[in-house]
């Protein structure tokens, strides 16, 4: 690239920070002819790249098993109450591809709050409790008042978790068993040592303990198990008010854009898995969004945000039988917010810090395989036009959910896992795909590989392998790059 347009690359003007005009989509036949000249332009062509290739979450459509369903008072019409329909598989598929169906799984409407009543009204499910400003029929109405916005369809849909220690599940091992002892003996001190957790975190938590595992790892609970139940309930009540007190100014001039922006967003989150087109579902998300957006103005909402969301999400739920579902969505954002209080530098004005981060893995990648990065300079390939996805959506679209889960455990042990451990299993996962990178011969087919890399089979065993290739390079090129940790 020319010098004067890499000094002009990053400069961008954008009303709202990473927003992206969407004139059009990437096609790789115009890519070459005409490169970007700024980041607004290289944000422009590429305001799409992380829808492409939702294909790799087919797999949980016939994985997803027993009946959990949204609790009453969730659902919008009376019309859906009745209809099932098999959804994709979530986090029970870290550790097992298929699990077979279970019939005796809880129910969330089981483990709804006590003093939650709920009446017909003119065919619609009422919610006579306190937290009736949540009532998703009243958010319902709303929206489709506002004819700006696109209508969503509901989809008639009761999402199902699949438990894998259910009878016909195979049993797990006695090593598995011995780690599953481990954790909750740590878990169960009256004060859980932080470092042992995540020692033995970093090679993958068990389902069962997860969630309270990601609670504490991500800072959201203490170590002291006496006070966590009354941080939760304060937490919770915090997130709660946040609501009552913002989420009517969604409709505001100075935040309809922002609250639009999420409410296209949100139904291309995980588009082929059924669980995440549930109305009730999709509302949980644009309210943990829109009050994270506003409560951090120096970013706001930035598309790739919403599918971090995700993975807490996913693993909370798993918990359901124990946990209001309404209490899964007050974790689910304040976890988000621990993960993005040290990344938000990649979602602030001209997001430099994925700037910073394509720049790091060149340098990385030119140090530990030289062809590979020699033959991106030959065929005039530029890091950013894939690796920004990976930063951008911390792998996510290039990866299966459940894989997704568990190289989230490793994040999480680690000190600094998502904003710089991030970048060496990034590194790795570029030096996996040697052989099929080197024997592309054109740009439109190295651009297709590498947004499109074969991993909707990975399992447990490849992020395995991945994360410990990542852990070899991180101490064998532990100065690389210098200016990356600043």
């Amino acid at each position: 690239m020319a010098t004067d347009n890499r000094i002009n690359f990053w400069r961008r003007n954008a009303k709202v920070p990473g927003r992206y005009p969407k004139d059009t989509k990437p096609k790789f036949n115009n890519i070459k002819t005409k490169k970007a000249s700024s980041f607004h332009e290289f944000a422009r062509s590429t305001n799409d790249a992380w829808d492409i290739d939702d294909e790799e979450d087919e797999e949980f459509l016939g994985t997803f098993n027993p009946a959990v369903s949204i609790p009453p008072g969730l659902h919008t019409t009376s019309s859906t109450q009745n209809q099932q329909h098999q959804a994709g598989d979530t986090e029970s598929a870290v550790s097992h591809r298929t699990a077979p169906p279970r019939t005796d799984s809880p129910n969330l409407q089981d483990v709804q709050e006590e003093d939650t009543e709920c009446k017909q009204v003119n065919g619609k499910v009422v919610k006579s409790s306190s937290d009736a400003h949540l009532n998703t029929s009243s958010v319902r109405s709303t929206l489709q008042k506002q004819q700006s916005l696109p209508v969503r369809p509901i989809i008639p849909l009761v999402a199902r978790i699949s438990d894998q220690n259910a009878s016909g599940a195979p049993p797990m091992t006695v090593r598995e068993k011995s780690r599953l002892d481990k954790f909750r003996q740590l878990l169960a001190s009256s004060s859980t040592d932080l470092e042992e957790l995540r020692k033995h975190s970093w090679s993958g938590i068990p389902r069962e303990v997860r969630p309270i595992t990601w609670r504490l790892l991500s800072g959201y609970l203490p170590a002291n198990k006496e006070r966590r139940e009354l941080v939760l309930k304060r937490k919770r009540e915090e997130y709660f008010r946040f609501i009552e007190q913002y989420y009517h100014s969604r409709t505001d001039e100075h935040y309809k854009d922002t609250y639009r922006q999420i409410h296209i967003d949100i139904p291309r989150t995980n588009p082929l898995i059924p669980l995440f087109q549930q109305p009730a579902v999709q509302e949980v998300f644009e309210r943990i969004l829109f009050i994270w957006a506003i409560r951090h103005p120096a970013s706001g909402y930035v598309q790739g945000i919403n599918d971090l969301v995700t993975p807490f999400f996913v693993v909370f739920l798993h918990q359901s039988h124990s946990v209001l579902f309404r209490n899964i969505e007050a974790d689910s954002f304040w976890c988000m917010s621990k993960l993005l209080d040290g990344i938000q530098d990649n979602y602030t004005f001209a997001q430099p810090g994925i700037q910073n981060k394509v720049k790091a893995l060149e340098e990385l990648v030119s140090r530990i395989d030289e062809d590979i990065h020699n033959h991106f300079k030959r065929y005039e390939v530029e890091y950013l036009q894939f690796a920004f996805r990976w930063m951008n959506n911390l792998l996510m679209r290039e990866l299966p959910l459940r894989c997704t889960i568990r190289l989230w455990d490793t994040y999480q042990a680690e000190a600094e896992g998502f904003s710089h451990f991030h970048l060496y299993v990034c590194a790795a996962f570029l030096i996996k795909w040697r052989k099929e990178i080197l024997s592309m011969v054109d740009f439109q087919g190295l651009l297709m590989l590498l947004q499109n890399l074969p991993t909707i089979h990975w399992g447990n065993e490849e992020v395995g392998l991945l994360l410990a290739e990542a852990y070899r390079l991180k101490y064998m090129f532990a100065d690389a790059p210098s200016h990356y940790k600043r």
